[in-house]
Order: structure tokens, then C-alpha cells, then sequence
């Protein structure tokens, strides 16, 4: 008899009675293995903790609130370079003609502004420098206000500087909705390509444990990590920048379970053959590729041109991140969501089940 034939008879030879308590063991084990292979992997640790916080923390260093910056601008003549110096946005320098063509070449001064023989006033600057066009407009309003212009409408300014209307306070729910797609994605899938690659997937079939053990014990542990991992963001955010949750706590942990659950049957339908990481690693980023640049994780997706905005929308990563900014930033209630939840439903459903038809375990 040979040892295959052994391991089939003895398995349906199991009395049911035994059959319960090894299932439940089987489950516990199998779910700590997937714990420990990823706390021993301080790789994996490090960009599903470590990197997201770091990017918070670079970024919202870096486009924190802070004065208007002031531009520095150059002046042909004392009486203008004095008119301009009553803008307190604008660093003046005076210059002659030559000095002053020489700063702007060299970058010193994004903006030369020169009164010709008839008091006309020549500014040059490139003009596809933003920088250059935001200097000409100051320039340009204060020389006109110099001389004696009056604006036809009285307005005025009123700053908002509330938290939730910030640039981190906009990052902080992309960089979670892309960690939730890398964590899904690439937890799930390497781990199953790894053991296809290594035999193991072969060898579990062979014995009494239910297949479905397997796949059920990634998504316990997968749940277990989630909400480590949507604290420790959302926490070192509301901390550190003091980035606001208006939204419902216990509203958000489902929405992040199920986007979770939609990018980790992602993950399982791009292992489902797989045999080698190299086209494990190569099918991933293809598939997330595409996400990180439309999906609006560092800019509003809105910028895109009105003919790819259905793409845009329809990929989960976008449903998932415009879910999260409207539910932590403005206190939507999951109830308003319904588009967003309906597309990362769907791509739960679809690449679950798909997968569940392409899945091989040899």
C-alpha cells in the first residue's frame, strides 16, 4: 500500500468524535504560524508599522502649516525697488540691468522687474515657472497700488486653519487605505506562493487538516494585525499632527475590515497559480501599480482628466480611500457610502470566488 493511499484511508477512517478537537487545534496553529512568520520577517514588519509612520511624519513635516513663503524678486531702479518693498511677500533686491538679468539666470531671483524710458513697468520672468507667475501677480498689484489704483470691490482674507482641512489631514486616510492594499495584497499572496514554491501546500493536503483551515487561518490572523495597524497609523496621526476622527470608531473598524478583506481576495486571486515569487512580486505590482498613482493616495483623484475618472473609480483602492477621507475627516456615516462600499464589495466577491476556481495547492 503505497503512503498516499495510508494518509487518505486513515483520514476517512477518523471517527468524528476525534475529528473536532484536532480541527479546533489545527486552526490555532496554523493561525500562530502565520504570526510568526510574520514577526520574523522584520522586513515585513517594518513596512506594514515603521513605513507608514515614517511618510506621515516626512510628509506632514513637509507641508506643515507655516507663513507664506516670502519670493524674492529683483528691481531696476531705487524708486521701484522702494514701491515693491511695501509687499511684505516680496524680498527685494536692487539691482542694475546686468546685475539683475545675471540673479534671474542664476535662479537668485524668479522675477526682474525694469521701468522703461516712458515709466512703463517690463516684468520678465519665465513664465512657466509657478513661482514666476505668483511673483509677477504680487509685483505687479503692488506697483499698481503704488501708483495710486484702487481695487473696484473691498475683499479680505479669513484664514482656515482647522484641523481636517490640512494636507496631513488629508494624507493620513490615503497612506492608510495604501497600507491596507500592500498589507492584504502582499501578506496574502507571498505567504502562498512561498509554501506552493516550497512543497508545503502539497504536504498540508495530504493530511487531516480541512483546506479550508488553511485559507481561514490567514484571514484570522490577517484581522488580528488590521487593527494594530489602523491604531498605530490613526493614533500616531491624531497625536503627533493631531489629525481628527469625526467619524464613528466602530464604523471605521468595519469599513477597514472590509476593505482588508477586498484587497486580501485580491491577493489570494493573484496567487492562486503562481508558481515562483519573481511572478508573484511581478503580478502584485502590476495590479498596484495602477492604484498608487490614480487612486488620489498623495493628490485628490479629481485631478485626472474626465475621460479616465471611470477607471479612477472603479478601482478599489479609490473607493476605499474616498470612503475613509469623507468617514474620518467630515463624520460620514457608512449609510452615505453606499457607491464607495458597493465597489469594494464587489471586488470582494469577484476575486474571492474567482480565486476559489483558479486556486491550485500543487
Amino acid at each position: 500500500m503505497s503512503e498516499g493511499t495510508a494518509l487518505v484511508e486513515t483520514r476517512e477512517m477518523r471517527p468524528a468524535a476525534e475529528s473536532r478537537p484536532f480541527i479546533e487545534h489545527s486552526l490555532v496553529q496554523l493561525t500562530l504560524v502565520r504570526f510568526r512568520e510574520f514577526w520574523r520577517e522584520p522586513e515585513a514588519v517594518f513596512w506594514v508599522f515603521v513605513f507608514p509612520i515614517l511618510l506621515t511624519t516626512g510628509l506632514g513635516i513637509a507641508f506643515r502649516n507655516r507663513p507664506a513663503d516670502v519670493v524674492r524678486v529683483g528691481a531696476v531702479g531705487p524708486q521701484l525697488a522702494g514701491a515693491l518693498r511695501g509687499n511684505k511677500s516680496l524680498a527685494v533686491e536692487t539691482l542694475d540691468r546686468a546685475a539683475g538679468e545675471q540673479a534671474l539666470r542664476a535662479g537668485r531671483i524668479v522675477l526682474l522687474a525694469v521701468t522703461g524710458a516712458d515709466g512703463a513697468v517690463t516684468y520678465r520672468y519665465d513664465d512657466t515657472n509657478p513661482e514666476g507667475r505668483n511673483a509677477k501677480l504680487l509685483v505687479d498689484r503692488t506697483v499698481q497700488h503704488a501708483a495710486g489704483a484702487h481695487d473696484p470691490v473691498a475683499a479680505s482674507d479669513d484664514f482656515v486653519r482647522e484641523p481636517g482641512s490640512r494636507y496631513i489631514d488629508f494624507l493620513v486616510p490615503g497612506l492608510l487605505g495604501m497600507n491596507l492594499m500592500g498589507s492584504g495584497i502582499w501578506g496574502l499572496g507571498f505567504a502562498i506562493v512561498d509554501a506552493r514554491r516550497k512543497k508545503l501546500l502539497k504536504r498540508l493536503i495530504a493530511s487531516p487538516m480541512p483546506r479550508s483551515q488553511y485559507l481561514l487561518s490567514f484571514l484570522l490572523a490577517r484581522l488580528v494585525m488590521l487593527y494594530i495597524e489602523v491604531a498605530a497609523l490613526i493614533g500616531f496621526g491624531a497625536w503627533v499632527f493631531g489629525v481628527p476622527v469625526r467619524g464613528n470608531l466602530f464604523e471605521l473598524a468595519l469599513l477597514c475590515l472590509l476593505s482588508s478583506l477586498s484587497f486580501s481576495a485580491l491577493g489570494l486571486l493573484i496567487a492562486s497559480r503562481v508558481q515562483t515569487i519573481e511572478g508573484a512580486s511581478g503580478l502584485m505590482n502590476f495590479v498596484m501599480l495602477p492604484m498608487w498613482i490614480f487612486s488620489g493616495v498623495f493628490f485628490s483623484a479629481d485631478r485626472f482628466p474626465n475621460a479616465l475618472q471611470p477607471f479612477v473609480r472603479a478601482l478599489p483602492l479609490t473607493a476605499v480611500i474616498d470612503a475613509l477621507r469623507a468617514h474620518i475627516l467630515r463624520g460620514v456615516s457608512l449609510s452615505q457610502l453606499g457607491p464607495q462600499l458597493a465597489i469594494i464589495s464587489g471586488w470582494l466577491v469577484v476575486c474571492f470566488f474567482t480565486a476559489l476556481k483558479l486556486f491550485r495547492w500543487r
